[in-house]
């Protein structure tokens, strides 16, 4: 396995293997947030919103993005965003394919990224999960790699 920078050639992968990896992560969240605002968040289905938004992350200017290939397919991404005035680094978005986790490339693309953000001058990295059961694994591969929890509350309401 080896990590190298996106090249948008490898778009149709990067998405596919993200709806794959986030087919469970998506069907744990609706089982614990409120029908009718899971509803309202994705009212054309998490598939699409979820295409748009790694387009969006894979496009944007100011973001990078690095995959993992394996025998020479693209079987995870990470995107990082940087803040440079407050020194944060943000990994973003970050997924592998189900075919391949449990090797380590998350990991691997986690340690990339942060030691990527140290080079670039960051002096504090963030990552962003659920609370639900569907991002435990992700929970704990982020705490193994030595980030820890600020514990936040966010309710919905359905209006």
């Amino acid at each position: 396995m080896r990590i190298e920078p996106y090249d948008p050639s490898q778009l149709d992968a990067v998405k596919s293997l993200s709806l794959r990896a986030w087919a469970s992560v998506f069907d744990s969240i609706e089982k614990v947030m409120d029908s009718d605002v899971y509803r309202s968040f994705y009212p054309d289905g998490w598939r699409v919103s979820q295409l748009r938004a790694v387009e969006q992350v894979c496009t944007a200017e100011g973001t990078k993005v690095w995959v993992a290939l394996d025998s020479g397919l693209t079987v995870g991404f990470v995107a990082v965003k940087l803040d440079l005035e407050s020194s944060l680094g943000e990994i973003y978005m970050i997924a592998v394919d189900p075919d391949y986790q449990r090797r380590g490339i998350g990991t691997a693309l986690i340690e990339f990224a942060l030691d990527w953000m140290k080079v670039a001058g960051m002096s504090v990295a963030m990552v962003e999960t659920g609370g639900d059961p569907g991002h435990t694994p992700a929970r704990c591969t982020y705490e193994k790699l030595g980030l820890r929890l600020f514990p936040v509350a966010r309710y919905f309401k359905k209006l």
